[in-house]
């Protein structure tokens, strides 16, 4: 491979599982239109909770991305990355069979992972007994199970790691996969975030946090940065996107979408739930990147905020903007997909990535929708209900996450010979 000095990144292929769309396209298009994903929970009998709403994915067929052997193994967080994986490659019209061994790697992430596989053998064990445990238990609870999945099922012989940090896995996923392709340690990366949380103790869990969104209409319950909002919706999806050094990518001929230009991560170091109140941790990460990336702060134009619809995340992300854009963050378009999309939790900074990707490819800004009434601590441009058509040199993507992580990326637009 290329000696690391100078090496560029872009962006290629983009695979997603959301509640909008099976694809990335069917996403994009959900977005740009304003739809909600947001459903009653038809997964698991959700009627003792006050609030029984999620982002499902509708329609999902597993059997055409995962033989129907290796379904009965694997818990269905896998089997999003493995589809969404696959996508990506698809989609980057990528022939893994012609690459140089060790050039293609996989940096996956999740917050829980298969986790939830340990609940239901400890439950067949106290109630058949420890003969009854799948031997299958441990290799697929594991946090980095499906990036191994997805290495044999692909062959991708490169670096292979998995990613954890909260709701921050999916931008830090995003970022170190870049670095490994910068560095000179691979030619392409697939990279991403995946999560299946709907399952009844995890949202138990969340409810008893007090952190879920609560409304008689669930299309407009997540209302980021609206005056109204009190929590958010847990969604499960899946987002991967494929990416490639600049002369590999030029060479065989493929479509970039974006170019990478840089990435951070950082500590609140204060609290498990709660976020620095001055949004220390957020506005480091953004400087690091913006500083990584050499680019001037009034050339960034949009920016994918975490925007979660709980009441102290988006004052403080409102906050940390305005601390690192200054003046300049009166001209920012910010919006919060998760108002669409709801909370993929570990792939949420994935597929938050794709739209700022894709807003640098499109020059279109997707809304923040369900916004209704104004609140005085949030006090930016978060293109309210309706997607804007604009002009997008560099589009950010912020993300936080439980136990004070932090990420954020930023993504610049692709012009042929630049």
């Amino acid at each position: 491979m290329a000696e690391a000095s100078g090496r560029r990144v872009v962006v290629t292929g983009l695979g997603a599982l959301t509640p909008l769309g099976l694809d990335m396209e069917s996403t994009w298009e959900g977005l740009v239109d304003g739809r909600s994903g947001i459903a009653p929970i038809t997964f698991f009998d959700a009627s003792a909770f006050p609030c029984p709403i999620a982002g499902e994915l509708k329609g999902f067929e597993p059997t055409n991305y995962v033989d129907s052997k290796l379904l009965r193994r694997i818990d269905r967080s896998s089997v999003l990355a493995m589809a969404a994986s696959r996508q990506a490659v698809e989609d980057a019209q990528l022939d893994l069979e012609r690459q140089a061994p060790g050039s293609v790697g996989i940096v996956l992430g999740t917050g829980i992972g298969g986790a939830y596989m340990l609940v239901e053998n400890h439950q067949v064990m106290e109630e058949r007994g420890a003969r009854r445990v799948s031997p299958f238990m441990i290799t697929n609870s594991l946090p980095d199970t499906a990036s191994g999945l997805v290495a044999i099922a692909l062959g991708a012989q490169g670096p292979n790691m998995a990613v954890t940090a909260a709701c921050a896995t999916g931008g830090a996923a995003v970022g170190e996969a870049a670095e490994l392709i910068r560095r000179g340690e691979a030619e392409v990366i697939i990279a991403g975030g995946f999560e299946a949380p709907l399952r009844p103790l995890y949202y138990a869990g969340f409810a008893a946090m007090r952190a879920l969104a609560e409304h008689d209409d669930p299309k407009l319950a997540s209302r980021p940065f609206d005056a109204d909002r009190n929590g958010f919706v847990i969604s499960e999806g899946a987002t991967v996107l494929i990416l490639e050094e600049l002369d590999h990518a030029l060479a065989r001929g493929a479509h970039i979408y974006a170019e990478w230009k840089g990435a951070a991560t950082a500590s609140d170091a204060l609290d498990m739930v709660a976020s620095a109140d001055d949004g220390r941790g957020v506005t480091h990460a953004m400087r690091q990147a913006l500083g990584s990336a050499g680019v001037d702060l009034d050339t960034v134009d949009y920016i994918n905020a975490h925007g979660t619809s709980t009441p102290m995340n988006d004052r403080v992300e409102t906050h940390a903007i305005r601390e690192v854009f200054g003046a300049h963050a009166d001209h920012l378009a910010v919006s919060s997909t998760k108002s669409m999309i709801g909370h993929m939790m570990g792939a949420a900074g994935a597929i938050e990535a794709a739209v700022a990707v894709l807003t640098c490819d499109r020059q279109v800004a997707p809304p923040t929708i369900n916004y209704r009434t104004p609140d005085p601590d949030c006090d930016l441009d978060y293109v309210p209900n309706e997607a804007r058509p604009m002009e997008v040199r560099h589009a950010m993507s912020t993300s936080v996450g439980l136990g004070g992580h932090n990420s954020a990326l930023l993504f610049g637009r692709w012009e042929d010979g630049a």
